[in-house]
């Protein structure tokens, strides 16, 4: 579209609908200055203290949260890879589409994620459940099954929390209505923690150097 052609076109807009963009950035970025920045932090702390175990993590969501229960893992797993440093054990519940698909087509739906932990969850793992609303059938079963085996459960929510709240250990609420928003903050979100995490890793990493250039020094 030419130039000429594109200023006719946004004349014909309303000013509503030519602020349409700018408003929902707008929305976005004072939600994220509201979020609950202690319990984001307790979240990465708990996220390290499994990996310091050498316990696993496992996530899983639905729709958008089933992307960024991927992502998350994706990241989790290979972006906190330093300096030669024992690998963090993380595994997505959303990526073994065939497994779920047998779980819903034989079982049930809402059993997805419980059936898939049921065969590998250990006390003392961690599961990070993502759920815009808090009320996936699906994700409350998964955490259910959790508590129950002992494992620490973790959340990532929106609107008041939904029914998952209580199921969490530790639930990060984003304090809106609006999915889009939602959505949008969970992966600034998990971005945080994920940083927060490699950084933590990274100083690991330069700890053990450390230690071990001044043990070949002592030797030598």
């Amino acid at each position: 579209m030419s130039t000429i052609a594109n200023d006719k076109f946004i004349a014909t807009m309303t000013p509503s609908q030519r602020g349409g963009s700018q408003k929902y950035i707008r929305e976005v970025a004072a939600v994220l200055q509201q979020l609950p920045f202690s319990v984001i932090d307790q979240v990465g702390q708990a996220l390290f203290k499994t990996y310091q175990a050498n316990k696993t993590v496992y996530l899983f969501g639905n729709g958008g949260s089933a992307a960024l229960a991927s992502h998350c893992a994706c990241d989790f797993g290979k972006g906190t890879v330093r300096n030669g440093n024992r690998r963090f054990r993380v595994m997505a519940l959303t990526d073994n589409v065939p497994l779920m698909t047998a779980w819903a087509n034989d079982a049930h739906y809402d059993d997805i994620f419980a059936e898939q932990l049921r065969s590998f969850l250990h006390k003392e793992d961690l599961v990070f459940a993502i759920s815009g609303s808090g009320n996936s059938p699906n994700v409350l079963k998964g955490l259910e099954f959790a508590r129950d085996t002992g494992a620490m459960t973790v959340g990532l929510t929106g609107f008041q929390g939904g029914k998952m709240k209580t199921l969490c250990d530790l639930c990060i609420v984003v304090p809106s209505e609006n999915m889009q928003v939602i959505e949008d903050v969970h992966l600034s979100v998990s971005h945080s923690i994920f940083v927060a995490l490699r950084e933590r890793f990274e100083d690991c990493g330069s700890h053990r150097s450390l230690a071990a250039t001044v043990s070949s020094r002592s030797t030598s």
